[in-house]
């Protein structure tokens, strides 16, 4: 809960199975945990959560999620798979959540430090939306979209396009003239890397990452954005792992 407020802060964790590009990509081992626990213990660290949601789908394919979510005594909600924007509003709803910190499963990297500078953010503008996506400038892995639950029930009514539905916050931040919006930089100059990926997509970057935790952890568990940067900018030769990936496109889906 953030300090001087009684909303209650839900981070909803997508995860999926059958990714296209890397399927099982969220129970692949970093430095010999699944990535999908990894995140999760670096969420926990947050000062203002009040309860993490693991949102993932209805499908047999993503019962080792669930077995995982069980494990680690973590809340967990199924749903659609194509729809992800019910599948977040509802898991948010399914715990009384009021503000949503929206995380992909495939940004691992994400920690507690990060999503409490989100947070924070969004509680100290007058938005509908805070995002550090709006422009991107933290590495392509470092995502995270604060919004309260209210204006995600809003978007639902909206729009059913199926982009949107993918999606989640897509509608939201797309209407700059319904939602008030507010995309937060790095504090510090050396953070800005807007074309750096670090998110776990195809194989390489599974390399690049699993690298930087097996590097990382071993001096800081809960090492954040700045010890990564370092990491890289001290050992450029590694960007050429996942250099030749392509991000893909929102049309995509």
């Amino acid at each position: 809960m953030y300090t001087g407020n009684n909303k209650k802060i839900v981070a909803t964790v997508e995860a999926r199975m059958t990714s296209s590009r890397l399927p099982g990509k969220v129970l692949f081992p970093l430095a010999g945990k699944p990535a999908l626990e990894r995140l999760l213990e670096r969420v926990r660290t947050s000062a203002y959560v009040d309860e993490i949601v693991v949102a993932t789908t209805t499908n047999h394919a993503d019962d080792p999620i669930v077995s995982l979510a069980k494990r680690l005594n973590v809340t967990y909600f199924r749903g659609s798979e194509d729809d992800v924007l019910s599948r977040v509003l509802l898991a948010a709803q399914s715990v009384q959540g009021d503000i949503i910190v929206e995380i992909t499963g495939d940004c691992p990297l994400v920690n507690g430090e990060l999503v409490d500078r989100g947070i924070e953010e969004f509680f100290s503008h007058d938005v509908d939306y805070a995002s550090n996506t709006l422009p991107r400038s933290y590495p392509d892995g470092f995502d995270v979209q604060v919004f309260p639950v209210a204006v995600l029930a809003e978007v639902d009514k909206l729009t059913q396009d199926p982009i949107d539905r993918v999606h989640v916050s897509l509608y939201l931040y797309s209407h700059p003239e319904r939602f008030a919006l507010h995309g937060w930089l790095p504090k510090e100059h050396e953070h800005f890397w807007p074309d750096l990926r670090v998110t776990l997509d195809e194989k390489a970057d599974y390399e690049l990452v699993g690298l930087i935790f097996e590097r990382l952890l071993p001096v800081n568990k809960n090492f954040g954005v700045s010890e990564v940067l370092t990491f890289l900018r001290n050992n450029p030769q590694l960007l050429t792992i996942n250099k030749h990936v392509k991000t893909k496109k929102t049309i995509e889906g």
